[in-house]
């Protein structure tokens, strides 16, 4: 959606006459051309569509932006009162393709970007901390618009009677699902920032607010690549989604976060290890009474972990999923620091015998035996590559 600054070479023919400019690197932008341009002055009602443009698409995207298409990226980056270099790169960041000089955006756009450049000149916001914002805000609903028109859209807009074309049926509905739907991103958006922000107050000084010790755990489907190649796309696709969506209804329900999906794996994290653990045999657990399943692995690492635009970086990822793809079928691996931190908080006994132990002192002082949810198991080191050594540890529900 954005061209290079050097469009403002117009010198006094700018937005309010509707140039349309030019594209970047336009083979027509020589001295002459630009003269040429400049005497022409042509101008483009800012209301006139594309001849190729599908009127029931703009009737579309007009209902959902709320305005008419009003101006070219040069025009709404001058009505902000940002420059066009900033503005490309808002635009580029919030995911917008680059439209040359099309007249295309609206009232909403221009706003946007006086926003976003208010938020800088008021010192709120670095720029580069403003441009992580567009970044990580469009790719975030641009994966969130795919997924309401691929299933959600799709399936509600099949064509009530005979004759009726699907397109018919999508403005309408629209009109009445737009207002709910924003409504209820808002709700969720608040909740999910104040728990965020909940997290990352509680951290015990300034620097765990950006490097923070976490549990990471990776979930992956075995023999997924075989599975392509067997199951029709269709099937293959209600299995993913069906993984997805059970991986993410355990990780939350047990006070985990979903990273990230990627088809036949989950990335998923939460600041105490016992529940990360919880949430790793509960999926090899529920995966495992579904028929229709493959067999699962999963590994978790506890340690520092970077967080940036809601993903999580670092050795501690790096060694959870090298945990996973050694880990056996229906089986969990967590790594040294990981068991040592269950064993520190009484979720797990250091050994068997240790556990034998607390159990015989407690019974002769007539006391409870402690009551361990996990056992651990040690299993070969090995070395990874990158890692060093490692120690992997089978995690399993303890029996009692």
């Amino acid at each position: 959606m954005t061209v290079d600054d050097t469009g403002s070479g117009t010198g006094a023919h700018p937005a309010s006459d509707g140039e349309p400019g030019r594209t970047a690197g336009s083979a027509a932008d020589t001295p002459a051309a630009r003269v040429d341009r400049t005497e022409a002055h042509p101008r483009v009602d800012a209301h006139e569509p594309d001849p190729g443009d599908d009127p029931l698409a703009l009737r579309l995207e007009q209902l959902i932006l709320g305005a008419e298409r009003r101006y070219t990226p040069f025009q709404a980056a001058r009505s902000a009162g940002v420059s066009m270099d900033l503005a490309s790169r808002f635009w580029r960041a919030m995911g917008f393709a680059d439209i040359g000089q099309a007249k295309a955006l609206t009232e909403a756009d221009v706003l946007a970007l006086r926003r976003l450049a208010g938020l800088v000149e008021a010192g709120l916001l670095s720029e580069a901390m403003a441009i992580q914002v567009a970044r990580s805000t469009g790719q975030t609903t641009a994966r969130l618009a795919e997924w309401q028109i691929d299933s959600f859209l799709e399936g509600l807009t099949e064509p009530p009677e005979p004759g009726m074309t699907r397109t018919e049926v999508t403005y309408p509905l629209v009109e009445l699902l737009l207002p709910e739907l924003e409504e209820f991103l808002v709700y969720v958006w608040r909740r999910q920032l104040a728990a965020a922000t909940g997290r990352v107050v509680q951290a015990a000084d300034d620097e765990e607010m950006v490097d923070r010790r976490l549990a990471v755990g990776f979930a992956d489907l075995v023999g997924f690549t075989r599975l392509t190649r067997r199951m029709e796309e269709e099937e293959l696709g209600e299995l993913v989604e069906a993984f997805e969506t059970t991986s993410a209804d355990l990780v939350a329900a047990h006070g985990g976060r979903l990273i990230k999906t990627l088809g036949d794996e989950v990335l998923y994290a939460a600041d105490d290890p016992g529940v990360a653990a919880e949430i790793a045999l509960r999926l090899i657990e529920t995966m495992a009474n579904d028929e229709t399943m493959p067999e699962l692995r999963v590994g978790i690492a506890f340690g520092t972990v970077t967080t940036r635009m809601g993903d999580v970086f670092g050795a501690t990822v790096n060694l959870a999923s090298r945990l996973t793809s050694i880990a056996p079928r229906d089986a969990v691996l967590v790594d040294s620091a990981l068991a040592e931190e269950l064993t520190r908080t009484g979720d797990a006994p250091a050994s068997e015998s240790e556990a034998a132990e607390a159990a015989a002192a407690a019974e002769k002082e007539g006391e409870e035996p402690p009551v361990y949810r996990f056992a651990l198991q040690p299993m070969w080191q090995r070395p990874v590559r990158g890692l060093g050594v490692i120690e992997p540890w089978l995690l399993n529900r303890r029996d009692s």
